[in-house]
């Protein structure tokens, strides 16, 4: 999928920030794989390096949903600015374009039925996007601005 990038100081607060040294480096790793595995989210041999604000992921994702998830939640964690997706996914989904989810950074003022409205044309679509965006949205009112979210696209 590529690097996306995120704003670094924006996001959950998964480990503190600091002078980045190997070992920390290693500490913000097993954080990180311990977020995603309370998230239940399904990574084979996930692998995490962190490298200051860089964090590089591997593994082999269920689905290629739950692979958008693990990028959404490692790169909407405080600390992160960019993550490097190196992941793969299990069963291979031919999906054509208008199929696949868009991202979309949350600004000041958005709700996600402001987001809803704009994506499909109807506010009260927000549910949608608050499904596709679980487990990491507990609640949708509880979006900050900076958050990155997937955008699927309505099924008919």
């Amino acid at each position: 999928m590529g690097i996306f990038s995120f704003i670094k100081n924006a996001g959950a607060k998964v480990f503190g920030i600091g002078k980045t040294t190997d070992e920390e480096n290693a500490e913000k790793s097993s954080q990180l794989r311990e977020a995603i595995t309370n998230l239940g989210l399904e990574v084979k041999d996930l692998g995490i390096e962190v490298a200051d604000d860089a964090v590089t992921l591997w593994g082999e994702a269920v689905d290629l949903a739950t692979k958008e998830k693990v990028v959404l939640a490692v790169g909407n964690t405080n600390g992160v600015a960019s993550v490097d997706d190196k992941m793969t996914v299990k069963e291979i989904e031919i999906i054509e374009e208008k199929e696949m989810a868009q991202l979309h950074t949350v600004v000041s003022g958005d709700t996600l039925g402001k987001i809803s409205k704009n994506y499909y044309g109807n506010a009260m679509k927000y549910p949608v996007i608050f499904e596709a965006n679980k487990p990491m949205l507990s609640h949708p009112d509880k979006i900050y601005p900076g958050q990155v979210l997937r955008i699927p696209p309505l099924v008919d």
